[in-house]
């Protein structure tokens, strides 16, 4: 069986910008995404756009919805963003069997590992997008927890039979050890959920004539406010010191920081490793997922994968990071 992706040809991307009034000039990119399918798309005498086509079925069209209002509601709020463009008030389109909205091209950069300088910035813009997204709840999209991007991660893994056989008993022993520590230290840990971008790795905050902005909000959901921040953290102990201390210096120029949130990182950064996994695992059937992760199926991936279990137990065991 084909998959859906398959039939979005680079005829039927152009067709669908067209058929919002803007005339192409037949030049289509195809950008480095695997969830979605994102293309640059040259358009007549004007900056080039671009389109995102959203995966059947993992997204409602009110989650895709409240994911675009967020955006605006950061962009009005003047939080540099990258937000979708509208027609008519709407910005969420169909066209064939695809859901698909459009974009003002922004490139940049990645912020520098430890750039101190950089993390006091990139700490003020995080706390501009929390003072927004903590003044009310997402209603349609899911919150970060230990149930679904732990447990659901790995039942998905087990029932899917990815983990090698030689190494089953190995990875689900320190999965399932991991998943007590981690239903212990959420059900500890006092935090309030707000909305989040979710996915802040360093290649969604780009800098661009010095200045830095947010991109792709399609992971956006609710959680504790530190998910955002850790991300941003690189090194050892001493070094991830000072740049949370920096951080927290910028973002609570815009919002209040919760310290007791700290002892979350490295069981956040634990899920990470476990709900990337199932990610790929429930992405198998589409043909882009084998060639970008063909060591998936091996097993020296797995191998890695329990001995990044086994040191996130360990880092579960160390003192937290505090500020100073």
């Amino acid at each position: 069986m084909s998959h859906p992706f398959s039939t979005l040809t680079p005829d039927l991307v152009l067709d669908a910008v067209e058929s919002l009034g803007y005339l192409s000039d037949a030049r289509v990119l195809a950008l480095n995404s695997y969830e979605n399918r994102v293309y640059q798309v040259g358009i007549e005498g004007e900056t080039p756009l671009i389109a995102k086509f959203y995966r059947p079925d993992r997204w409602s069209d009110a989650a895709i919805r409240e994911e675009h209002a967020f955006s605006l509601e950061l962009a009005e709020q003047e939080v540099p963003v990258v937000a979708p463009l509208a027609r008519d008030g709407e910005t969420l389109f169909e066209h064939g069997s695809f859901r698909f909205a459009l974009f003002p091209r922004r490139g940049g950069r990645a912020p520098e590992p430890g750039n101190l300088d950089q993390l006091y910035r990139l700490g003020q813009l995080l706390g501009r997008l929390h003072a927004v997204g903590a003044s009310r709840p997402f209603a349609h999209r899911e919150q970060l927890a230990v149930d679904n991007f732990g447990h659901a991660a790995l039942a998905a893994l087990l029932d899917g039979g990815f983990v090698p056989r030689s190494l089953l008993p190995a990875y689900e022993s320190v999965a399932r050890d991991l998943l007590a520590r981690l239903d212990e230290l959420f059900a500890r840990v006092r935090y309030q959920p707000i909305r989040l971008h979710g996915d802040c790795h360093p290649g969604n905050l780009l800098c661009r004539d010095d200045a830095f902005h947010i991109v792709d909000l399609d992971d956006c959901r609710m959680g504790p406010a530190v998910q955002d921040l850790w991300m941003m953290l690189a090194g050892e102990r001493h070094e991830r010191l000072g740049q949370i201390a920096e951080l927290v210096d910028g973002y609570q120029e815009f919002h209040d920081f919760a310290a007791r949130e700290l002892p979350l990182i490295e069981g956040l950064r634990a899920l990470r490793l476990m709900h990337h996994s199932a990610w790929i695992a429930k992405r198998w059937d589409d043909p882009a997922f084998p060639l970008a992760f063909p060591w998936f199926a091996g097993e020296r991936y797995w191998g890695d994968q329990i001995l990044a279990l086994r040191e996130q137990m360990a880092a579960l065991d160390e003192e937290p990071l505090r500020l100073f």
